[in-house]
């Protein structure tokens, strides 16, 4: 490798400097330094003023955190104690729900037990008013019977009770609208019979159209009077005439008296043969002891009929009353004005003395099954 050829060339001279460039220089440098010691110490007391500022907030700081971990702490121990009392708390309410479930449960089977009791007391006394209903033959206890029950129903407030009373009231509006036998009507009207049976004329009594002294004042008024005889004529000798007046006076009366007599035998004799068409012999040939055996069969008769109608038993008194009438048309004076409303009141009881069934409470009954049903 060969060498490039150098080319010799003159250094230049320093040039001497001045001393004025030289002072103003080290001025300068002066200045600055000084103006570099002024920012260093400013800068020097900026940083102590900021490492004062930066311990004194670094001790608040840590003061604050000092106090915020005691605050954390003090939280954490009241987390702790609240969960500790949570737990208990969830204890308690777990235990106060198990025994509100239990007082509930309790209430249902006392609600349910109370409920059952009442149905069956209600069950219990409709069937005994059904039964005096039918002994008595009167609807009245069945009526009483439905409505205390209602009332007993209204009390107890029971939603589940709700169809009994419903039915209650459908049976209440269906028996109070039957019509039904007037059982005291029929008693009554038995009885009156039964105590009138003495009064009945029979076929063998006398007859009692003209009782004995209108008979004896109708004789007095058949017989002549004896101012209506004709006199005799008068003699007209005075002594004749006399006597022919007295013997007239005396004819007279002999007259009138016969007349009066014949009257009055008449009259008894009428009394003692009268004639009558008697289509039953029997019911004439009857002796005293057999008449009053009569009316006492009669009357009791009726009493059994008044029995029976208060046993319910209806076709037993309709067979009484048509005994009764058979024995009236047989051996009473049934043309007797007596005895005229007697057979118009047998021939309404036999019209009145039909079997009638006395309503139920059926409707009532099968709610009450159908709630004990239920429970």
């Amino acid at each position: 490798m060969s060498d490039a050829p150098t080319l010799n060339v003159p250094a230049a001279e320093p040039r001497p400097v001045p001393r004025r460039a030289g002072a103003w220089v080290a001025g300068a440098a002066l200045a600055l330094a000084v103006l570099a010691g002024a920012v260093s110490l400013w800068t020097w007391q900026r940083l102590a003023r900021t490492q004062e500022e930066l311990a004194r907030r670094s001790a608040e700081w840590q003061a604050e955190q000092a106090t915020t971990r005691a605050l954390a702490e003090q939280a954490q121990a009241t987390v702790n104690e609240l969960q500790a009392r949570l737990g208990v708390a969830e204890v308690k309410l777990s235990e106060v729900a198990l025994q509100r479930a239990q007082l509930e449960e309790l209430m249902r089977s006392v609600s349910r037990s109370r409920d059952d009791a009442l149905v069956q007391e209600l069950e219990a006394a409709l069937r005994l008013a059904v039964q005096q209903s039918q002994l008595t033959g009167s609807i009245q206890p069945v009526v009483t019977a439905l409505q205390v029950a209602q009332q007993r129903i209204e009390r107890a407030a029971q939603p589940r009770l709700n169809p009994v009373q419903r039915a209650i009231a459908r049976d209440l509006g269906r028996i109070r609208s039957a019509a039904l036998v007037d059982v005291p009507a029929l008693v009554m009207r038995l009885d009156e019979l039964a105590r009138a049976v003495d009064e009945w004329p029979l076929r063998a009594d006398p007859p009692r159209d003209e009782p004995p002294v209108a008979r004896d004042e109708g004789a007095r008024r058949a017989a002549p009077k004896a101012s209506e005889v004709a006199p005799l004529p008068a003699v007209a000798a005075g002594g004749e005439a006399a006597s022919v007046s007295w013997w007239a006076r005396v004819q007279a009366t002999a007259i009138a008296w016969g007349q009066t007599a014949w009257a009055r035998l008449r009259a008894a004799f009428g009394d003692l043969v009268r004639i009558r068409r008697i289509d039953v012999p029997e019911a004439v040939l009857l002796a005293p002891e057999e008449a009053y055996f009569l009316r006492e069969n009669v009357r009791l008769t009726l009493l059994n009929a008044r029995l029976a109608v208060l046993a319910r038993q209806f076709d037993s008194a309709r067979a009484d009353v048509r005994a009764v009438e058979r024995h009236l048309r047989r051996y009473f004076d049934i043309e007797a004005p007596r005895l005229r409303p007697v057979l118009q009141t047998l021939d309404e009881l036999q019209r009145d003395l039909r079997h009638e069934t006395l309503p139920r409470p059926d409707d009532t009954l099968a709610a009450l099954a159908a709630a004990a049903e239920g429970r």
